[in-house]
């Protein structure tokens, strides 16, 4: 099979995580078929990811207004929309279709071989996200699969410093670590440390890092807001480390292969952890809010190795 030279089609919506969790499936497709053409249908801001990972040959958008009848029981179908699965040998589809709707209406304009992938994990099974993933595989004769996602990015080298990468935030706020401990860590580091700090965020944690990089000498903090995700992963990649929440973030930086601390709250850990073996969970059973920073500090020290040159 690793001959086949056709065309193969990954279809995934979802968050940043779930897509990164995603990948070990679809470098593994890449690895077992390197002669095909190998595109994924998603969210653009997100499975750009694959492309500039150099694991897709294309990626194209999931949110075409003209894919909204292959949704509907016997829907009308765009004309290019069919010419378009039409292409394709293998069609590997990770969107919720309890009623195989969209199974059915692209098979009504493709003679591709339709596997049908889960959109999320059953949490009672047990089993990590990424593994769970990588079962449809199983249909094209792929087995024992590295269920690590990983994600090769060019940087321009070693930076001069050592620069620690932190996400503040995350898609629940139920999520999150307080912002005034946050706060009081980053002062920590600042004083006691040689660490430059790098916040990341999105749209949703913006006023929370202006807030929290005011405080903070300009010299040793950057802020790293809205950049599209491969720029993004190629500024985590040559950091020394990341701490943040249960999030999408925390993935991209695990997948760019990151020693990293995640501050978790109420998810299923077995399911949905970063996979690395670099990073580690720091779970409150007291729930977050009373987490104390000298025990994040901690744990960053020992994960990291932190040299405490301040007194």
């Amino acid at each position: 099979m690793d001959s086949f030279r056709g065309k193969i089609l990954v279809i995934r919506g979802g968050a940043i995580g779930d897509f990164i969790l995603t990948l070990p499936a679809i470098s593994a497709l890449r690895h077992q078929f390197p002669k095909s053409f190998l595109e994924v249908l998603g969210y653009p801001h997100i499975v750009d990811l694959a492309v500039a990972g150099g694991i897709v040959d294309r990626a194209q958008s999931i949110e075409a207004r003209a894919l909204a009848g292959f949704f509907a029981r016997h829907g009308e179908l765009a004309p290019d929309l069919k010419d378009y699965f039409s292409e394709f040998d293998v069609i590997i589809s990770y969107l919720y279709d309890p009623d195989q709707i969209f199974r059915t209406n692209v098979g009504r304009c493709s003679q591709a071989q339709f596997i049908q992938g889960p959109h999320r994990p059953d949490e009672r099974e047990n089993l990590h996200a990424s593994q769970v993933y990588l079962k449809p595989l199983e249909r094209l004769a792929i087995f024992d699969v590295d269920p690590v996602p990983r994600l090769e990015f060019k940087t321009a080298g070693k930076v001069a410093t050592q620069v620690l990468a932190m996400h503040p935030g995350s898609g629940s706020e139920q999520k999150n670590w307080p912002e005034h401990l946050w706060a009081g860590l980053l002062q920590k580091l600042v004083n006691e440390t040689d660490l430059d700090l790098l916040l990341v965020g999105g749209e949703a944690e913006g006023e929370r890092l202006q807030r929290l990089a005011a405080t903070l000498p300009p010299a040793r903090t950057r802020v790293a807001m809205n950049l599209p995700l491969p720029e993004l992963a190629r500024r985590l990649r040559p950091c020394t480390g990341f701490l943040g929440h249960d999030s999408g973030i925390s993935h991209l930086a695990a997948a760019v292969g990151l020693p990293g601390l995640v501050l978790w709250g109420h998810t299923k850990e077995t399911v949905w952890r970063p996979p690395s073996s670099k990073f580690r969970i720091l779970r409150a059973t007291e729930g977050l809010e009373n987490l104390p920073a000298d025990r994040v500090l901690a744990e960053l020290s020992a994960l990291l190795e932190l040299s405490w040159a301040k007194s």
